[in-house]
């Protein structure tokens, strides 16, 4: 019985070690640190970004895995929710930006003005989806 709980132990942090893995390695691909560093004019403190990312990811997946209860109030839990929302966002424009969707829709349609409403746009129908989804399971 202890051989299987070792051996199901060493599976599941290998499992879990990959998925992280790649899931650092995309954000790192899509190259989001450098990129909100460059367009904010803090490149000197990538560091700090990078390593808020990897504590966050690290605690996070803790606080996942050994179901640790959060009194949260309700102003972490805004703080929460749109700190997560900030991350979802930058990852999607950076994965939309280097899939180059955006200028290829933009010369498509030929479009002159308005670039900012279409990102907007972008913006509200996640927001949308993400009540929608959250209100009405």
């Amino acid at each position: 019985m202890l051989i299987k709980q070792i051996l199901l132990c060493f599976i599941g942090l290998c499992s879990g070690l990959t998925v992280a893995a790649g899931v650092f390695s995309f954000i790192t691909m899509l190259g989001i640190v450098p990129r909100l560093a460059a367009r904010t004019n803090t490149a000197k403190h990538i560091i700090c970004y990078e390593n808020a990312i990897i504590l966050g990811g690290t605690l996070g997946n803790i606080w996942i895995l050994f179901q640790l209860p959060a009194q949260l109030s309700v102003v972490m839990v805004i703080a929460f929710g749109v700190f997560s929302g900030i991350f979802v966002g930058c990852l999607y424009m950076a994965l939309a930006e280097t899939l180059r969707v955006l200028p290829i829709m933009v010369n498509r349609i030929q479009l002159k003005e308005g670039f900012p409403i279409i990102v907007a746009a972008i913006g509200a129908g996640k927001l949308t989806g993400t009540l929608f989804q959250y209100f009405f399971h």
